[in-house]
C-alpha cells in the first residue's frame, strides 16, 4: 500500500516537472543552458 502512493507521488512529481520544462516561459533559460558547453569563459561561442 505504501509503496503505491510513494510510486504515485513520484509519477506525479515527474510528470509536473516534464510539463514545467516543456512551457514556453522556460525556454529563453533552457536554451541558454544548453550553449554554455560550447561558449568560452568570455561568453563567446566557439565555431
Amino acid at each position: 500500500m505504501v509503496a503505491g502512493l510513494i510510486t504515485a507521488v513520484l509519477l506525479v512529481l515527474f510528470v509536473g516537472g516534464w510539463i514545467w520544462l516543456w512551457l514556453p516561459r522556460n525556454k529563453p533559460a533552457l536554451d541558454a543552458a544548453a550553449r554554455m558547453p560550447l561558449e568560452d569563459d568570455n561568453g563567446e561561442e566557439t565555431p
